[in-house]
């Protein structure tokens, strides 16, 4: 019998460098320590390897033919899930502008030739630490992502709502000038803005008509309810002012706490207009979705009062620019 409850693997370690005699130094030291070695002799390798089957770390020489070290460093790091797989650059060389490169590159950690073994051990056993603990932080993640989804399909009229939502935020975010990875923010947190709905009993949720005083009070538990329950997790924490905000009003007659103005998190005020847009448009059990241009006259009858009037106009020059139809049809690859 057994005390080990987390299943044990080998660690995968990726060596990159161009030197048979350095690969082999490399593959020594790290099979002593228990872990799974494979090489590739230059970028492009390096970039195929990873590709085949993720490592849970990479060392990675700088100077080599074809790509070199920054360029793999580069393009693993703008990868939306590569991005967090631990490299470490191996230099021969003590050049500041060098080591700089590197780190510009995204690269977690760095090594000089020759290096001590002991140091080797140390800095690999920390990124593999770290490797481990986002791998358990993304499955956390995911599990949120599914239970979003889960709150989607208790309600035929609200399939693939968030999604649309995530992705109308998104656009917003970019026609705002907002980063990419900002973008990737109000993407995510539009999924999950309507979490805390799994809270909220079906009685109330799928009720055909309107609801009751009472019956309102408990459905606006839901922001809060999403915040609660993402409120532990630090994977998630960008996300917790679009969870919880994004019922606010520019009026300050909003909820859960009467925000107004640019109090409310520009996330927030994207996602309110998203998710306004959205249900205007779409079936629900006690209506059936308004026509465009109704949906548009409620829109701009609101701006100002219930929306920021600035992210109103340009979420209406993106729907002029076909901003529905292009969500509709990326939705539909998506299930294809």
């Amino acid at each position: 019998m057994t005390n080990q409850i987390a299943p044990i693997g080998r660690p995968k370690v990726l060596v990159v460098d161009d030197v048979a005699a350095n690969r082999e130094l490399l593959q020594g030291h790290l099979d002593d320590l228990g872990y799974e070695v494979r090489e590739a002799r230059d970028g492009i390798e390096a970039l195929e390897a990873v590709a085949a089957e993720e490592p849970d770390l990479i060392l990675l020489d700088i100077d080599m033919p074809r790509l070199d070290g920054i360029a793999v460093c580069e393009q693993l790091k703008a990868h939306p899930i590569r991005r967090l797989i631990p490299i470490v650059i191996l230099t021969a060389s003590n050049d500041r502008g060098t080591k700089l490169r590197g780190i510009a590159a995204g690269a977690d950690d760095y090594l000089s030739k020759p290096f001590d073994s002991k140091e080797l051990l140390i800095r690999t056993k920390v990124l593999l630490r770290q490797r481990a603990l986002n791998q358990r932080l993304d499955a956390t993640e995911g599990v949120l992502f599914a239970l979003a989804r889960a709150v989607e399909a208790r309600d035929r009229h609200t399939i693939h709502h968030a999604e649309r939502v995530g992705r109308y935020a998104e656009a917003m975010g970019a026609a705002q000038g907002l980063s990419h990875e900002d973008g990737e923010l109000l993407y995510h947190g539009g999924v999950l803005h309507d979490l805390g709905k799994i809270a909220i009993p079906d009685a109330i949720l799928l009720k055909p008509g309107p609801l009751t005083a009472a019956e309102f009070g408990t459905m606006r538990q839901h922001s809060i309810e999403g915040e609660r329950i993402c409120l532990s997790l630090r994977s998630v924490a960008h996300y917790l002012p679009i969870i919880r905000h994004h019922h606010e009003r520019v009026d300050g007659t909003g909820y859960p706490d009467h925000l107004a103005g640019s109090d409310i998190p520009i996330g927030a005020r994207i996602t309110a207009i998203a998710d306004g847009w959205d249900a205007m448009v779409s079936d629900r059990p006690y209506r059936a979705g308004l026509d465009e241009d109704e949906a548009l006259r409620r829109l701009r009858q609101g701006a100002g009062t219930q929306w920021d009037a600035g992210l109103v106009r340009v979420f209406v020059d993106l729907l002029d620019g076909g901003l529905t139809r292009r969500v509709t049809d990326s939705q539909l690859a998506a299930i294809a």
